[in-house]
């Protein structure tokens, strides 16, 4: 699609990351529906649809003053809070964690992603969840 035809569609940039955007929560809402899903699935997703979305993300940091951007991170937000809670119920993730701190860990990778060549993203962000795991999972 060229970006005449976007532009028609989407009066701007940040019109066109939020739809993007929330096809995506539609999908971590979708899969933190099932019970059988954990904290580390949808942290897993949220992995992959950082590195898929790196553009999406880097305009994201450039315009999140946006109110349009709220929404999407409240719903994020809050579907990581719930799987967060459960895990904390269950002993498997650190008391201390509020999902405001995981939704900052999500954005640590992301912005690793970012500066990440396309090759190299999965290694880069499975070695950064490497580090960031233990203050988050018992």
């Amino acid at each position: 699609m060229g970006q005449g035809s976007l532009y028609r569609h989407f009066p701007d940039r940040i019109s066109l990351a939020v739809a993007v955007f929330d096809d995506n929560v539609a999908e971590l809402e979708t899969l933190a529906a099932r019970p059988e899903t954990s904290l580390d699935h949808l942290l897993s997703l949220l992995t992959e649809q950082t590195i898929a979305s790196v553009a999406f993300i880097d305009m994201l940091r450039a315009s999140d003053d946006d109110p349009r951007l709220r929404g999407v991170v409240e719903r994020v937000t809050e579907v990581l809070g719930r799987k967060l809670r459960a895990a904390q119920r269950e002993g498997e993730a650190h008391e201390s964690v509020a999902p405001r701190q995981l939704l900052l860990a999500v954005e640590m990778v992301a912005a690793l992603m970012a500066k990440t060549p396309a090759r190299t993203r999965r290694d880069v962000a499975g070695q950064a969840w490497a580090m960031l795991r233990p203050s988050i999972f018992r």
